[in-house]
């Protein structure tokens, strides 16, 4: 399945037609995605997570970000929330990318990156990829020891597939989380 945003007429309100130049490129991320990944790291037992992100763009040359996971059990049930995260996606003339991000964990981040337009059929967008290192970590007093993160995301047969390798805990920079979300279509899982 392609995931082919002219077959909405709106998003968040502001018509496709009339999304700035500077958003096409990571138009495909438009919507709301929901699936379920994996979480390890050296310090923490490894761990299955249900996860759902929107992306929204109100007409300004950005997009919005906002991302909540939980715990999942053997059963694929939720356990506990885990994470929430929100943002800005600026992506530039240039192709690159700047993403802002804050946590309620105490921390805040500016990733920096590019972004590539691997797939293109007409007018749709059917392959892409962004790959963003972080520029600035920001902590509180009280938060853990997280120094640097790279981030990939990438649109696959339709999928947002997305990984995080971080530095943290005086560990160096490795795989802590990655996941695959589907487009949420707004059907029942019926087809009804």
């Amino acid at each position: 399945m392609v995931r082919d945003l002219r077959d909405r007429a709106v998003v968040q309100g502001a018509e496709l037609s009339a999304l700035p130049p500077e958003v096409l490129p990571v138009s495909w991320l438009i919507g709301r995605w929901i699936g379920v990944g994996t979480g390890q790291y050296p310090t923490i037992d490894d761990f299955r997570f249900g996860q759902e992100v929107q992306f929204s763009c109100d007409g300004r040359p950005f997009l919005t970000y906002w991302s909540r996971s939980w715990e999942l059990d053997e059963a694929g049930e939720r356990v506990r929330p885990t994470a929430t995260e929100s943002g800005f996606l600026r992506a530039l003339p240039d192709r690159s990318v700047e993403f802002l991000l804050t946590h309620p964990t105490g921390y805040a981040e500016i990733w920096e990156g590019q972004v590539e337009v691997t797939g293109l059929v007409q007018d749709t967008i059917t392959g892409a990829r962004i790959e963003m290192r972080t520029d600035v970590v920001a902590r509180t007093e009280e938060a853990k020891p997280y120094t640097a993160g790279h981030r990939l995301y990438g649109l696959v047969e339709g999928d947002l597939l997305w990984t995080f390798d971080m530095a943290a805990m005086g560990c160096d920079l490795q795989n802590h989380l990655a996941a695959r979300l589907q487009p949420e279509t707004g059907e029942t899982p019926d087809g009804e």
